[in-house]
């Protein structure tokens, strides 16, 4: 009987400890929503996911191990808000790790250690660099073939750009560097400033690094002491 009693316990327990998980990771994802704008296009997602069990522990403490949130298909404008400039960001994917809330209702979370990816596809490149520079004739962005050899380094991603220049077949050498939140499109030939874009990051964290692949441009993201919500 003790044993029944003990099993029907543990999983009322279990219940009310995933019915509390569930609310919990719906109004962060409503919060990183309203804070970075996360879904601002129609085909947008956000997804978060506090793991370890129970949770009612975690959250009675304010202390939580391990937390991901992934965005997608979300959109960012050029910090000069550029006509036609609306790029977007095929993937964000955010681990966070050692975070503590100072309130059980706080809407800020500070988390010790943030890794994380975000991704833009060369289709997507294309279109706006079109856009952008109004050539007459649609651009093709693509990874540059030396980008397999060594060509990328830490900051900058080195890329292609073919397509109509003036009634003339072109091709010419673009690139995309990273300094903070921000990247930027450089094709020298076709505009003399750079296209600089911000990926909208909880504080503190950085694009650390860029790599031109195969799929698209990734860029690798890493942050310290970052404080989410607030």
């Amino acid at each position: 009987m003790l044993l029944i009693v003990f099993v029907i316990l543990a999983g009322l327990f279990v219940a009310v400890d995933r019915i509390a998980v569930h609310y919990a990771e719906k109004e962060a994802v409503a919060l990183a929503q309203e804070k970075y704008g996360y879904s601002n296009s129609t085909n947008s997602s956000v997804e978060l996911s506090i793991h370890g069990f129970p949770f009612l522990t975690q959250a009675a403490s304010l202390e939580f191990d391990h937390v991901s949130l992934t965005a997608g298909n979300f959109s960012v404008n050029t910090t000069a808000n550029a006509q036609g400039d609306h790029l977007t960001i095929r993937r964000l994917e955010l681990e966070l790790h050692d975070l503590a809330a100072g309130s059980i209702s706080s809407r800020r979370v500070d988390a010790n250690l943030v890794t994380g990816r975000a991704t833009i596809g060369y289709a997507d490149l294309s279109g706006v660099l079109s856009r952008l520079t109004d050539q007459g004739g649609a651009l093709t962005v693509k990874q540059d073939p030396t980008a397999s050899s060594g060509g990328n380094t830490a900051t900058e991603a080195p890329l292609r750009v073919t397509g109509t220049k003036d009634g003339r077949t072109m091709e010419t050498a673009a690139s995309i560097s990273v300094a903070a939140d921000e990247f930027e499109l450089r094709v020298p030939e076709l505009a003399p400033q750079p296209y600089t874009w911000r990926i909208p990051l909880p504080q503190n964290i950085n694009i650390t690094a860029v790599r031109s692949t195969a799929d698209g441009v990734e860029f690798e993201l890493t942050g310290h002491q970052v404080v989410l919500g607030g």
